[in-house]
């Protein structure tokens, strides 16, 4: 193979992937998660250990409530990295869902730590340590230091992931306390055979001379997490004694309940009815769920209005497609409203999305520009934000704005050629086509058709291609002849 032919076979693998990782992003703000995980996982298959691409299917995992899924795809975005920052805040964020706060504390410390510009690590903390005051009261005067990982501490590769011992907590699999244990080990729980056996590996004097995958001294490793342990013995000592913990189970750590195994189910309905056309069924599971988490107290479910903020999103799209498209704008204006009282930019840029697409669906073409146009700096990924260039510039192209739309066509042009998506190429260069026709500068109008010509062709997208053919021939007749 020559190096031009190897140079074209790059562009196309690169090309290829870019467009995957667009698609998926672009589906995950859709609400598609699983479409969007078959997009980041075919993108995998391309680049083994690109670390976005994990960092993008772990958190559509998370928001098909998966956080184990999620945790093991953001540890897999820090094997090369370990200061990658939208890893590090991805395993917090499974963590967190996973009930596992402590764990989640010290990602989200570490993580600011390393970019401090960052409102999500602060919030993450913020969040964990609420959580933590929770579960065993607030501290008077208490300082837990962050320390540690416990990641790659255990015997074997079973135990090198948190993911197991996490499993372990969350089926409910404690071990047993004899009344005979100290302080020490009752406050710990399990982790006080975790103590224990870090204590011993401190012993070999071999093993103290190994380095990890990091480069860090596995010394310095253990010493830290055993230091990480007794900040948090002594912690929760301080808290509340164990004989008030045991008394007052209300006050323990909660653990995975009914709810969230619900709601994993209900969102899975929701989205396999909608998928198939029934969009009665989809529209009827979810105002079912709506009404059960409405019941539902924040300390059951500490991300209650997220949930509801979902439901609001899930029932628009039913109505939507039923097309009521008054009460659809009702329930994503509720989406839009939680979202922002949560702060919640990937959710906040989902209900602009769906409530401008209602009102371009009715004709207010202005109000769908205002909701996208806020919606573009919250945009992820190439095809997104062409497809949003596009929709704004068709929007002007109504309201007869003909400057504006061919403005946001070429925009949408530029970054349809950076994800090299032909579809999107050839889309915005009509836009820009007709806009130009309007403006009566039909040279440039043809030249943006024969473009979008071409594209259509290579496509072998016939219907395009003859109502591009059409618009072409109409055009040149403009000219002087």
């Amino acid at each position: 193979m020559s190096n031009t032919d190897g140079d074209l076979e790059s562009e196309k693998f690169k090309g290829v992937f870019t467009t995957l990782m667009a698609d998926g992003d672009w589906m995950y703000h859709k609400g598609e998660y699983k479409k969007a995980i078959d997009s980041f996982t075919t993108a995998l298959s391309l680049k083994p250990s690109d670390k976005r691409c994990f960092v993008g299917r772990s958190k559509c995992y998370l928001r098909m409530g998966l956080p184990e899924n999620a945790l093991r795809d953001a540890e897999a975005s820090l094997e090369e990295d370990k200061t990658f920052s939208e890893g590090l805040y991805q395993k917090a964020e499974a963590l967190y869902c996973m009930a596992e706060f402590e764990f989640a504390l010290v990602f989200y410390h570490r993580g600011q730590k390393l970019r401090p510009q960052v409102q999500g690590f602060r919030l993450g903390i913020q969040k964990a340590q609420e959580a933590i005051e929770n579960s065993v009261g607030s501290p008077p005067s208490v300082k837990l230091e962050i320390k540690g990982d416990l990641s790659f501490l255990k015997e074997d590769e079973e135990r090198a992931q948190p993911i197991a011992a996490i499993k372990n907590l969350t089926n409910g699999k404690r071990l047993k306390t004899a009344k005979s244990r100290t302080t020490t080990s009752q406050l710990l729980g399990e982790f006080h055979c975790d103590k224990k056996f870090l204590q011993s590996l401190m012993k070999d004097e071999d093993l103290m001379t190994c380095q990890t995958k990091g480069g860090e001294q596995l010394q310095d490793v253990l010493q830290s997490c055993l230091s990480y342990l007794d900040t948090c013995s002594e912690f929760w000592k301080r808290e509340k004694p164990i004989g008030s913990r045991e008394r007052n189970p209300k006050r323990r750590r909660p653990k995975p309940s009914e709810p969230a195994r619900f709601l994993l189910k209900c969102f899975d309905d929701i989205d396999a009815e909608l998928t198939a056309g029934n969009a009665e069924g989809s529209l009827k599971k979810a105002e079912e769920a709506m009404k059960a988490v409405q019941k539902w107290s924040e300390r059951e479910v500490p991300n209650r209005k997220e949930l509801l903020s979902s439901l609001h999103s899930c029932i628009g799209n039913a109505l939507m497609e039923l097309g009521d498209m008054e009460r659809a704008l009702e329930h994503h204006q509720k989406d839009l409203e939680l979202a922002k009282q949560c702060k919640l930019p990937e959710a906040t840029s989902r209900a602009l999305d769906n409530v401008g697409r209602v009102y371009a669906h009715t004709g207010h073409f202005e109000q769908a520009i205002e909701c996208w146009k806020e919606k573009v700096p919250l945009s992820c990924g190439g095809l997104e934000k062409t497809w949003l260039f596009h929709e704004i510039g068709w929007c002007y192209l109504e309201l007869n704005r003909y400057e504006e739309a061919r403005d946001y066509g070429y925009r949408s042009v530029a970054a349809a050629n950076e994800i090299a998506d032909e579809k999107w190429q050839m889309n915005a260069s009509v836009l820009v086509a007709q806009s130009e026709l309007n403006l009566r500068n039909f040279e440039s109008c043809i030249s943006h058709f024969e473009k979008a010509l071409t594209l259509a062709e290579l496509q072998e997208d016939d219907s395009a291609t003859g109502a591009i053919q059409k618009a072409l021939d109409e055009a040149k007749q403009h000219l002087p002849q």
